[in-house]
């Protein structure tokens, strides 16, 4: 014979499955509503903001921008907002999404809000990884707090556009102060090996090529590969450029004078 508790768990488990078993069934009706072509308007728009991310002017500017962008190029860019509603897969149809069309989709439920659906014509000109840093440098948290939700929109659209317009890319252009940060901070650490490579070995010695040679492989990873070619696939300014490098030379002198300037001359006994 089962015991009492033994029971009382059986009734209790059997309570919480009809609870959960309510519960889904109470929620699925909610969820089709995530689907739901209604939410589309009547007429024909290439911005649907259903999270009212842009203000009456803003999206009146964009849409013209839009067209004529579309009149003049032949490329289709579309943007979807939403938060808690969404026409989801009935925008394909409403849009008549083909290979040569870019659909942005800006959600900020999500940990980025940015989101793309693009055609494979697009996806000739500008690969996977493309999309992928388009989306991490203008989706992120950190950006859309300090530019707003709208920005990161009508700023990852720009960057569409002139990848369009020019044939085609590899990365996303422009160099944001943070990316630049990164190059600089790499240049001088490149810089700071090569020049610890270099020091002398013996009194009288000067520059050790041979030994910064040997070491090449390591700083000019660090220089070369994340230090100047970010910069110059992204931007066409020798500012940035001509900084890394500075500091690349500057990393190379200090660590190879550290030996000289720590250096003390003993002190005469009185």
């Amino acid at each position: 014979m089962p015991s009492s508790k033994m029971i009382l768990r059986r009734l209790l488990g059997s309570a919480i499955a009809i609870i959960l078993s309510i519960s889904v069934w109470s929620i699925a009706p909610a969820a089709q509503a995530f689907d739901n072509p209604d939410l589309l308007p009547t007429e024909q728009t290439p911005i649907i903001d259903l999270a009212k991310t842009f203000t009456p002017i803003q999206e009146e500017n964009l849409v013209k921008e839009i067209d004529k962008f579309e009149a003049d190029t032949g490329w289709k860019l579309r943007i979807l907002t939403q938060y808690d509603r969404t026409p989801g897969r009935a925008v394909r149809k409403y849009w008549n999404l083909d290979e040569k069309s870019v659909l942005v989709v800006s959600d900020s439920r999500g940990g980025n809000t940015l989101n793309f659906r693009v055609g494979d014509d697009v996806y000739k000109l500008m690969p996977r990884t493309f999309w992928i840093e388009l989306q991490t440098r203008f989706g992120n948290m950190y950006y859309v707090r300090e530019n707003g939700e709208d920005s990161a929109i009508t700023d990852s659209l720009e960057a569409v556009k002139t990848c369009l317009v020019r044939g085609g890319c590899n990365v996303v252009p422009g160099l944001p102060k943070e990316q630049w940060i990164l190059t600089l901070t790499s240049s001088i650490i490149g810089g700071v090996i090569c020049g610890f490579a270099g020091q002398y070995r013996k009194p009288g010695e000067g520059f050790a090529w041979q030994w910064a040679l040997i070491f090449s492989p390591l700083w000019g990873i660090l220089f070369l590969a994340f230090g100047v070619a970010p910069v110059i696939t992204r931007t066409s300014e020798w500012l940035p450029l001509f900084r890394n490098c500075a500091g690349f030379a500057i990393g190379v002198l200090v660590a190879f004078l550290a030996p000289i300037i720590g250096q003390s001359n003993p002190s005469e006994e009185l």
